[in-house]
């Protein structure tokens, strides 16, 4: 008798994606980031399929490291410097991130980012991932100064906060300290690199498995296997339509590394999407991304 492979639902992932009841899931998976940091930006599609194909073993949780933000960002050689790694970064991970902000229109205090995260958890964790994605889509095709006020504001209402709730929270104590809370989670965790992601399984005393660094699709799902003895079947991905209906904007290589498609086969199934005016390009330095558009009505 055959067996069928399961397929992502995208209604049940939207509503279970971000929750942090560890209990009702095998795994929970710390992700160490930084809204400036271009390799975190890279790991984006390897963190896509693993969502997309096993999605239903573990929970994600997002922890602020600060790495970049200890950097002397006043320094204009520094400036330099930050962009020429960003441009290699983005050239390597497919990723596309514009190194040429910094000399254009340098990020003027980057733990602002950082507390506009955790403003954005006051009001849950799931707008704040979407928060944080939209951040980096600012940031990194965009070019926006994320520490401007202006510019947060926008990601807020683009994301659904609550603006006045969001405006009144990056200037609390609690956003402050949610942050501070995350520093000192990666301190003891003894987080150096990132991004790095911790596995933790649902006994307690247990360490997790912690991977400094970004590897290849297939370290991860070992390190899941490991964990677990053993994985079901990876889900089937959605059809494309859903996939960009679901993340609105998504990058080439995100597509590519979900759905193990060529750039040039990706490229000719968008093309069929924009047809069905569904979806537009998006051209970036690095690489290309597509936009979710609703379709006109007759």
């Amino acid at each position: 008798m055959s067996t069928q492979k399961p397929v992502f639902n995208i209604s049940d992932w939207i509503k279970t994606q971000h929750c942090y009841d560890v209990g009702k899931k095998p795994l929970e998976i710390y992700v160490f980031v930084d809204p400036l940091c271009p390799e975190c930006w890279g790991l984006e599609p390897i963190i896509r399929k693993l969502q997309v194909e096993y999605g239903q073993l573990f929970s994600l949780r997002h922890v602020l490291s600060g790495k970049i933000n200890s950097l002397n960002i006043g320094n204009h050689k520094n400036f330099e410097n930050i962009a020429q790694v960003w441009e290699k970064t983005a050239s390597r991970s497919g990723m596309s991130c514009d190194g040429s902000l910094w000399t254009e229109n340098p990020i003027s205090s980057p733990y602002a980012a950082s507390i506009a995260i955790k403003a954005a958890e006051l009001q849950g964790r799931k707008l704040a991932i979407r928060f944080l994605r939209q951040l980096q889509e600012y940031v990194f095709i965009g070019k926006k100064d994320i520490s401007n006020i202006k510019v947060l504001t926008e990601c807020a209402q683009s994301v659904g906060l609550d603006v006045e709730e969001f405006l009144h929270d990056i200037n609390s104590s609690s956003a402050s300290k949610g942050f501070q809370c995350d520093l000192k989670i990666t301190s003891e965790m003894e987080v150096t690199e990132i991004p790095s992601l911790v596995f933790f399984n649902q006994n307690i005393e247990e360490e997790g498995i912690k991977v400094s660094g970004v590897y290849s699709y297939e370290v991860y799902v070992q390190i899941l296997r490991d964990i677990l003895n053993g994985l079901p079947d990876p889900a089937e991905p959605p059809s494309l339509e859903e996939f960009i209906r679901c993340f609105k904007l998504v990058a080439n290589k995100e597509i590519e590394t979900v759905y193990n498609m060529s750039k040039s086969t990706v490229e000719l199934e968008m093309k069929k999407l924009v047809l069905k005016q569904v979806a537009e390009k998006i051209p970036a330095k690095y690489g290309t991304f597509w936009r979710y558009t609703e379709k006109p009505t007759k």
